[in-house]
């Protein structure tokens, strides 16, 4: 039974995650700052802080760095935070466990993506609006806990090796809201410092780029053994013969040339980021013009209708 201190905060640590929610208060407090002051600096919501002090929030990895920084952990909770398998029941698609299983052993991915983020790169917001679009809700927490969980080992100190191409309709394709496109902008500019990943983009700009017809990835195991792995609509697709392994390395290699460099890349994040910013202002100023417009109408409407004379009681 989870128990209350003094300041109504709760001091259960029966899990992993009640674990680092309660290095995360004691570290807060040791710092003599309230939930507000700690969010004040992140920058975040109180709740984010509240939530994930109480074991009920996975805390990305963008927020704990920025709670090292702020509280002078020395490294201790990024430590902790890539030591915690944050999902230890996940269920996946029986197409798809095989990638799974490749994923949690890679030493290298080297993907191409196009139309949407790619999942290991994906912000919890992202992915839930994305399911949301095919499943119920039952279905859509299920699915975006899988797809989280796929990315720890990748943010976790001293990862594997993740290159990405992603072709720039995937920054622009808007998935659920201008809000989440943005937050799913600066994610892929925070992990994209990160030393074992790079994010190149594919400009459209550009229609001599040489792209790859479907998204696919190139996935090197410890035993340097390689495969190739892409999608169709309900199903994975692997190869590993040589002869597929040389022409598809071969058109990722040629890829990687032709988009932007990673500096590049980022700026062009940063300039997407901005344009979601700009179009959800402009969409609630022609929200707001649009409701105006209509009571307008109704009102001329009212006025304009014909006036049929009030029916009075009989006395």
């Amino acid at each position: 039974m989870s128990q209350r201190d003094a300041t109504g905060e709760s001091t259960e640590a029966a899990t992993t995650a009640g674990v680092f929610g309660d290095v995360l208060r004691h570290f807060r407090r040791s710092a003599d700052l309230t939930q507000d002051g700690l969010a004040g600096q992140i920058p975040c919501d109180r709740s984010l802080v509240a939530r994930v002090e109480a074991g009920t929030r996975v805390p990305q990895d963008n927020f704990v760095r920025r709670c090292d920084e702020v509280l002078c952990t020395g490294g201790v909770l990024i430590q902790l935070w890539g030591r915690i398998d944050w999902y230890p029941a996940v269920e996946y698609p029986d197409w798809f466990q095989r990638r799974v299983e490749m994923d949690a052993k890679a030493v290298a991915v080297r993907a191409y993506q196009t139309h949407f983020i790619p999942g290991l790169l994906q912000t919890e917001e992202y992915a839930h609006a994305l399911f949301a679009q095919v499943y119920d809700d039952d279905e859509v927490k299920n699915r975006t806990r899988a797809r989280l969980s796929r990315q720890q080992r990748f943010l976790a100190p001293d990862g594997p090796l993740l290159v990405v191409v992603i072709d720039e309709s995937c920054l622009r394709n808007v998935v659920g809201n201008t809000q989440v496109m943005q937050n799913q902008c600066r994610y892929l500019l925070n992990v994209g410092k990160l030393p074992n990943i790079r994010i190149q983009v594919a400009p459209s700009h550009q229609p001599d780029v040489l792209r790859p017809n479907a998204s696919m990835s190139l996935i090197t195991l410890p035993d340097g053994e390689q495969w190739v792995y892409s999608e169709s609509l309900d199903r994975g697709h692997f190869g590993n013969d040589p002869a597929l392994l040389a022409q598809h390395s071969q058109l990722y290699d040629v890829l990687r040339a032709d988009a932007l460099s990673a500096r590049e890349s980022a700026a062009l994040i940063s300039e997407v980021l901005e344009g979601h910013g700009h179009h959800g202002q402009a969409r609630s100023q022609r929200d707001m013009a649009q409701e105006q417009l209509q009571r307008a109408q109704q009102r001329g409407l009212h006025r304009s209708s014909p006036r049929y004379p009030r029916l009075r009681p009989r006395r």
